[in-house]
C-alpha cells in the first residue's frame, strides 16, 4: 500500500480495536463476550432495544436488512463509514469496523485491521506467491487459502484481526523489472486467473454453501479482494513511478490479458471485492473510470461485493496525475459515480460531505455504496456471528498441521533448474557440508512482503544440518554484496567439504513495492563468489537461487563445475527445511517456472513503460510474456527438471469440431499474413455461439520411466491456426499437477471449450473462435496434435 498512510497505519496499529462499541480489548488481552453486533445485551449496554432496529432482525432479508441500516443515519453518518477506518453510529448501534486487513500468504500484520502481540504472537507464513504459483497446484491454492482463513477467523474471535482481507495480488508480470513479482502468480493471465479463482475460494467459501445461488446473501467465511485494477505493473522505474504512470494500453491487451484475471477472480471465484489501481488507463485514473468499475466489475462481470480504492488512490489522482484539475471534492463525486464503493484513506471521510453540498454527488450514489459495504458484512456475519466459526481460536493458528502445509507448499514450487546427475545428494556419502552464500543463513528474507510474523523460522543452515555436518560462511555482507573480502572464507569452506550449497539471489532491497530493477542480473560481487566458490569446491557444487523475478544465471548455467541449480523464490517460514529436503531427495521436485527467465540484454531492448505485448517491428521491441516472446531465454514459461522421467501418451482426443451456424450468425474478418492461407469463413464472433454446446476431450497416460516417485505438472497449449497476424505464438489452456509412483502410470482428463480455449482476441477487441486447423501441444511440444474447426449454416 502506499507509503502516504503509513502515519495512519501508525496511530490506528497502536489504536485497533475491531469495533470498540462491540468489544474491547482490556490490558489482559481478553474479549468481551460481544462477538457480533446485533447482541441483546450489547444492545441494552448502550441503552438501545435490539427489537427496534428492523437491521438486526434476522429474519429478513440481507437487502432490507442493509436498507433499513442505511436509511437510519444522517448524511454525514453515512460518509463517515466511507473510509477503511468506519467510526459507525453508536446512536443506532452500528459499530465501527476497520476494513483493512491483509493476507497474501498468510495473515499480515500490513494494514490496521491486524496486530499480533503475546497472546497471538504469529501466523503461518506461506511461501510467497510467485512460488506457490510455480507449484500449479490447484488443490493446494485453495486448501493455503482455506488454512489463511482458519487463522484470520481465529484472531477475528480473540480479538485481533477483521474479516476484510485486501488479497490477492494478481497483476500478471509483463516486464521482467517489475518489483512486485514476488506477490503475483506470475506471467500467464490463465495461470493467474486460476490461481485467483482457487485462492479466493479458499478464503472465502463457507463449507455447504459454495453452491448457492443467491450470491448476495452467501455466507463468506473471511472476504476476499483481487488488486490492483488494472494494467498495473510499474512501480517505480528509472523515476516513472505509479502515482504519475498512464499505462498507453490497446483493447486488445486490456481484454486479452490485463483484465482476464479479474473477470476470472470474479465470475469463477466470486470474490467479494476488487481493488482499483493507482496509475492511469489511457488517460483516466482507474478509480474513476466508470467504464472499468460500474460497467465492467459490477456490471458485465456482475460482482457481487464492493470496489475499493488503493490506498489513498484519490490523493495521488489530485496530487500527482492531477487528473482534470480536480479539487477535492469533484475527485470523491468522480470516484463515487463511477462506482468506487471505499475509499482506503480520508477522501471520502472528508471532502465527500463538501461535494454533496457543493451538488456535485447525490446522497443515493453514497447509499449505493454503503449498500454493497454493509451486505458484505452482513454475509461475513459482522451482525449476527457465524456460529460454524465461533470455536475457533489460539489453538487453531501455528498448528503442526498448518506449519506442514507452509513447508509442503515450498516443496512443491521449487524448481530443478539443472541436473547434471548430482542430485538427490546422498547424507550417508556426503558428511561435511559448506552451505555458503547470502542466502545460506536466510530467515526474514525467506518470508518477502505483506508478510505477518511467522510460526517459526528454519534458515537454510538449519534445514541442511539434519543431513550434515554444516560449515558456514556468508560469503557476502548482504545481498548487495558490495565487497569481494568475504569470498575467499567461503572458498575455504568449499575446499574441505564433501558437497558446496551456495544460496544467492535477490531479496527486498533489490525488488520490492515501490522498488523496480534496472537489470536482471545477480547484485554486487554475487557472480563471482558463484564462479570462484565453484571452481575450488572439493565436492558437488548445487546453486539455489532465491527470488521472484528471473536472474540470468547463463554463467552458471553453462559452468560444469556447477552440477545442479534450484530456483526455491522466497519460501516462507519453512524454506530451509523445504530447500534441504529437495537437496536431499526427500522430495523429488516438481515445479514449473510461472514467468520467462530472460537474458540480461533484455532490458535493453526496451523500456519498462512501453505496455504492448506483442512485438514492435518498427522500434525493434520485442514480444513479452511466453505468449508473444520468441526470442532465447534463459529459461522459458513452464521449464522444470524431476529426478525421475515421464513419458505422454495420447490416449483419447478429438480432431474435429463443426459448428452449425445460423442465417443470424455472421463470419467475421481476420487479418492474415501475406502468403498465408485464409478460409473462406475466418471466424465467428464467441458471443454469437453457444459456447456450452462445443467442448472437447483430451486423455493423456503419464508414465513414470524413472526409479523415483515424482509429480509431473502437465502443461497444455493451444496454437491458432497458420498465418494469423499477431496471434499468440500459443497460449495455456490447462494445467494438472499428477503424481505418478516409480514405474506406474496415471491418466490424466482435460476437458475444454472451444470458446476459452481455441479463442482468439482480435485488434478491435473482439473475442473470435477462428476456423481451420488449430494445434494443441502438450508441455514444450513433447506432443501435439491438429483440431480442425469448422462451421457450416445449419439448412
Amino acid at each position: 500500500m502506499a507509503k502516504l498512510v503509513l502515519s495512519f497505519l501508525c496511530f490506528t496499529l497502536c489504536s485497533f480495536i475491531i469495533f470498540t462499541s462491540a468489544r474491547t480489548i482490556p490490558p489482559s488481552h481478553t474479549t468481551s463476550n460481544f462477538t457480533h453486533v446485533c447482541h441483546p445485551a450489547r444492545f441494552s449496554n448502550l441503552g438501545l432495544e435490539m427489537s427496534n432496529f428492523a437491521y438486526c432482525d434476522s429474519s429478513l432479508s440481507f437487502d432490507v436488512r442493509v436498507k433499513d441500516l442505511v436509511d437510519r443515519m444522517t448524511l454525514k453518518e453515512k460518509i463517515n463509514q466511507l473510509g477503511n477506518k468506519a467510526f459507525g453510529v453508536p446512536r443506532i448501534g452500528l459499530a465501527k469496523y476497520e476494513w483493512w486487513s491483509e493476507a497474501l500468504h498468510g495473515v499480515s500484520n500490513v494494514g490496521p485491521g491486524t496486530f499480533f502481540d503475546d497472546l497471538i504472537p504469529g501466523s503461518t507464513s506461506f511461501p510467497t506467491v510467485i512460488l506457490t504459483a510455480a507449484s500449479f497446484d490447484e488443490a493446494l491454492w485453495r486448501k493455503i487459502g482455506q488454512v489463511v482463513s482458519t487463522e484470520a477467523r481465529a484472531m477475528y474471535n480473540l480479538g485481533r484481526a477483521g474479516l476484510t482481507y485486501w488479497s490477492p495480488n494478481i497483476n500478471v508480470v509483463r516486464d521482467p523489472r517489475w518489483g512486485r513479482i514476488t506477490e503475483t502468480p506470475g506471467e500467464d493471465p490463465f495461470v493467474v486467473g486460476t490461481y485467483a479463482s482457487n485462492y479466493v475460494r479458499g478464503l472465502q467459501d463457507v463449507e455447504g454453501t459454495e453452491d448457492m445461488t443467491d450470491f448476495n446473501s452467501r455466507p463468506l467465511k473471511v472476504s476476499a479482494c483481487c488488486k490492483h485494477y488494472a494494467a498495473y505493473d510499474v512501480d517505480n522505474w528509472l523515476q516513472v513511478d505509479r502515482y504519475h504512470f498512464d499505462a498507453r494500453v490497446t483493447e486488445q491487451d486490456m481484454v486479452e490479458t490485463f483484465l482476464k484475471p479479474f473477470e476470472m477472480c470474479v465470475k469463477d471465484g466470486d470474490v467479494s471485492s476488487v481493488m482499483c489501481s493507482y496509475n492511469r488507463v489511457n488517460g483516466i485514473p482507474t478509480c474513476a473510470d466508470s467504464r472499468l468499475l460500474k460497467d465492467t466489475i459490477r456490471g458485465d462481470w456482475e460482482l457481487h461485493g464492493y470496489i475499493v480504492s488503493d490506498c489513498d488512490s484519490i490523493q495521488v489522482m489530485v496530487d500527482h496525475h492531477k487528473w482534470l484539475g480536480d479539487t477535492k471534492e469533484d475527485a470523491v463525486a468522480q470516484t463515487l459515480k463511477a462506482g468506487l464503493d471505499l475509499d482506503c484513506g480520508e477522501y471520502y471521510t472528508n471532502f465527500t460531505g463538501p461535494a454533496a453540498k457543493q451538488g456535485k454527488v447525490r446522497e443515493e450514489d453514497i447509499d449505493k455504496s454503503l449498500k454493497y459495504l454493509y451486505t458484505v458484512l452482513m454475509r461475513l456475519g459482522f451482525f449476527d456471528g457465524s456460529p460454524s466459526f465461533k470455536s475457533l481460536g489460539q489453538n487453531d493458528i501455528c498448528s503442526d498441521k498448518h506449519i506442514e502445509l507452509a513447508t509442503e507448499a515450498a516443496r512443491e514450487g521449487i524448481v530443478l533448474l539443472k541436473n547434471n546427475n548430482t542430485l538427490p545428494l546422498h547424507p550417508s556419502k556426503l558428511r561435511k557440508l559448506a552451505v555458503v552464500g547470502p542466502h545460506a543463513n536466510a530467515t526474514s528474507a525467506m518470508i518477502g512482503n505483506y508478510a505477518g510474523i511467522p510460526c517459526q523460522l528454519t534458515a537454510p543452515i538449519d534445514g541442511f544440518a539434519k543431513y550434515g555436518k554444516v560449515t558456514y560462511e556468508m560469503g557476502c555482507g548482504e545481498i548487495l554484496c558490495k565487497n569481494e573480502s568475504l569470498i575467499f572464507p567461503a572458498m575455504r569452506a568449499a575446499k574441505k567439504a564433501d558437497a558446496t550449497i551456495i544460496l544467492a539471489g535477490l531479496d527486498l532491497s533489490v525488488e520490492q513495492e515501490s522498488l523496480d530493477r534496472v537489470d536482471l542480473l545477480l547484485p554486487g560481487y554475487q557472480t563471482q563468489l558463484i564462479n570462484q566458490v565453484a571452481a575450488v569446491s572439493k565436492g558437488p557444487v548445487i546453486l539455489v537461487i532465491m527470488s521472484a523475478g528471473g536472474v540470468d544465471i547463463s554463467f552458471a548455467k553453462e559452468n560444469e563445475n556447477i552440477k545442479a541449480i534450484l530456483w526455491a523464490g522466497y519460501p516462507g517460514e519453512e524454506g530451509g527445511q523445504a530447500i534441504a529436503d529437495v537437496v536431499f531427495g526427500k522430495y523429488n521436485p516438481g515445479g514449473r517456472l510461472p514467468l520467462t527467465w530472460h537474458e540480461a540484454n533484455y532490458v535493453d531492448m526496451l523500456p519498462m513503460t512501453s505496455m504492448p505485448l506483442r512485438p514492435i517491428d518498427s522500434l525493434g521491441y520485442p514480444g513479452r510474456t511466453h505468449k508473444f516472446f520468441n526470442g532465447s531465454t534463459v529459461y522459458p514459461f513452464g521449464y522444470g527438471l524431476s529426478y525421475t522421467q515421464f513419458n505422454y501418451t495420447l490416449a483419447s482426443s478429438k480432431k474435429s469440431l463443426h459448428i452449425d451456424l445460423t442465417k443470424l450468425q455472421h463470419c467475421r474478418d481476420l487479418i492474415y499474413d501475406a502468403d498465408a492461407y485464409k478460409p473462406p469463413c475466418p471466424a465467428v464472433l464467441i458471443n454469437d455461439i453457444h459456447c456450452n454446446n462445443y467442448n472437447f476431450e483430451l486423455e493423456l497416460e503419464i508414465q513414470n520411466v524413472g526409479d523415483r516417485d515424482g509429480s509431473d505438472v502437465v502443461l497444455v497449449y493451444s496454437k491458432p491456426p497458420e498465418g494469423i497476424a499477431e496471434a499468440p505464438i500459443k497460449q495455456l489452456i490447462g494445467f494438472k499437477r499428477v503424481f505418478v509412483k516409480a514405474g506406474r502410470n496415471e491418466k490424466v482428463k482435460f476437458v475444454f471449450n472451444a470458446c476459452k480455449s481455441l479463442g482468439i482476441v482480435d485488434y478491435k477487441a473482439y473475442q473470435l473462435l477462428p476456423s481451420s486447423q488449430h494445434t494443441i501441444m502438450v508441455g514444450d511440444d513433447v506432443l501435439s496434435y491438429p483440431i480442425q474447426v469448422s462451421f457450416g449454416y445449419d439448412q
